[in-house]
């Protein structure tokens, strides 16, 4: 694949808050020099009939397991899976990998394992475990990971990983505190720990083979909600931000959505698995669509998608996080099987298909729920957009082909999905980051991975 230093897409439909409109977009040295520039010498143009030109996704929550559980996904598989559903960012989380990313010589640890493998851009999550909490610690590795260019927290009010824990409700105002004077964001896994260890113990005792409804009935939406509250009262109390993942249930949305009124700086997300899917998919499918929280009613679902309209909610990113199929997604329980859904390679497809397309959403609002506010709420300096100046990170996408998802046909390690044999309107069809053409669609990947770690917004980092 060659790599032109300018060139031009034209005959393109470019987004605006008005809709598509037909243009041309102008790439210069890796960055977006204008729209509707005129032809310049030496300038390449490439047509798109017609196609759309959107500025890359940004898959803002993502387990990419690298080092430390490469059998369920690496850095490699994981980007070029991100690279063709058209995310041209990804921003991997610290608890899934091996140390953990809590201090500066983890990051340095896994930094070094994950940059030469990196397909699409990337930034990483640091983390604040209850393992090893006291408040000078926390501040000391807060300073380590900031000096590193880490700006988004990780912490749980529920966690069932050993070497993670969760923090409890005077823990997280510390994390909140600690973090939010350095100009960091916490994002916060939002369920009720009592709750759900009490429902799971009950649930257990009454279904020890494990069906899918009793683990949905173990993590309900009522703990959810009171996981979401705890966190609106202590961004509230400490006036810092706080950012709410994987949000699956409508009281969630309905009380963000309040606290949002009240000029509380809480952001929030949800994942196209939530917006798909119920608890009754969960009983057919089993393991194959396990998670934490898990999908809930189709009163929830429809919530979700009104919060994504009204601009309750902020973001959508997938929480890919496969397990190793079929060995550990159908041990025969629900209560052993692993948790967790691929999904980087099906976001942009997914939203577009199923929010835009069926006109749940516009193209702008789609947008800024996939690039835009990803990019301010994880800061991430020239991404976002294709506001000239940004760095070139854009995707042909051709709205018209109707398509068949597979498992089979994923880059993804893992050959399984929830959405196995769905039919969506329009596919990515090339991929750029930073100018350099990554992936095509009918020639597939460039000759070699050159993701590189995003600086954060107002700030430069030493390599």
């Amino acid at each position: 694949m060659t790599h032109p230093t300018v060139f031009r897409f034209v005959n393109a439909r470019l987004p605006t808050q008005d809709g598509p409109r037909e243009g041309s977009l102008t790439i210069r040295d890796g960055t977006i020099a204008c729209w509707d520039g005129p032809q310049e010498k030496g300038c390449e143009d490439i047509d798109l009939q017609g196609a759309w030109l959107l500025p890359g996704a940004i898959d803002g929550h993502v387990h990419f397991d690298d080092p430390g559980f490469t059998h369920r996904e690496d850095f490699a598989s994981g980007t070029r899976a991100a690279a063709a559903g058209g995310v041209t960012t990804i921003v991997d989380m610290p608890c899934t990998s091996l140390p953990p990313v809590t201090d500066g010589s983890s990051y340095d640890e896994k930094y070094s394992v994950v940059a030469p493998k990196a397909w699409v851009d990337f930034a990483l999550w640091g983390g604040v475990r209850g393992n090893d909490f006291d408040r000078d610690s926390v501040s000391r590795r807060l300073d380590e990971l900031r000096s590193r260019g880490v700006r988004s927290i990780k912490t749980y009010l529920i966690s069932g990983m050993d070497t993670f824990r969760d923090v409890d409700a005077d823990q997280l105002a510390i994390v909140l505190e600690e973090a939010g004077r350095r100009g960091m964001r916490v994002g916060v896994h939002a369920e009720d720990r009592q709750d759900v260890l009490q429902a799971t113990e009950r649930e257990q005792a009454q279904d020890p083979a494990g069906m899918p409804a009793s683990y949905a009935r173990a993590r309900s939406a009522e703990a959810e909600a009171k996981g979401v509250q705890t966190c609106i009262e202590l961004s509230e109390r400490t006036a810092m931000p706080l950012h709410v993942v994987h949000l699956a249930c409508g009281r969630g949305v309905d009380l963000i959505r309040r606290a949002k009124a009240r000029q509380v700086p809480i952001t929030a997300e949800t994942c196209p698995h939530y917006l798909a899917f119920t608890v009754e998919d969960l009983e057919r499918l089993g393991g194959l669509l396990k998670t934490a929280p898990v999908v809930k009613s189709a009163a929830d679902r429809q919530a979700l998608w009104e919060g994504l309209a009204d601009g309750t909610l902020d973001m959508v990113a997938t929480d890919h996080a496969p397990g190793a199929y079929p060995k550990e997604k159908t041990t025969g329980s629900i209560w052993t099987d692993y948790g967790g859904v691929p999904g980087v390679e099906l976001l942009l497809p997914y939203l577009l298909s199923e929010g835009v397309m069926r006109g749940r959403l516009s193209l702008a609002r789609a947008m800024r729920l996939l690039s835009s506010n990803p990019a301010q709420i994880h800061s991430l300096a020239g991404k976002g957009g294709l506001q000239p100046g940004n760095d070139a990170d854009v995707v042909v996408f051709d709205p018209r082909p109707l398509w068949t998802v597979r498992a089979k046909d994923l880059v993804t390690r893992q050959p399984y999905t929830p959405f196995e044999g769905m039919q969506w309107q329009g596919r990515v069809t090339t991929t750029y980051v930073r100018g350099r053409l990554v992936y095509d669609r009918a020639r597939g990947f460039a000759d070699a991975p050159r993701g590189k770690r995003v600086e954060p917004r107002g700030s430069s980092i030493e390599e």
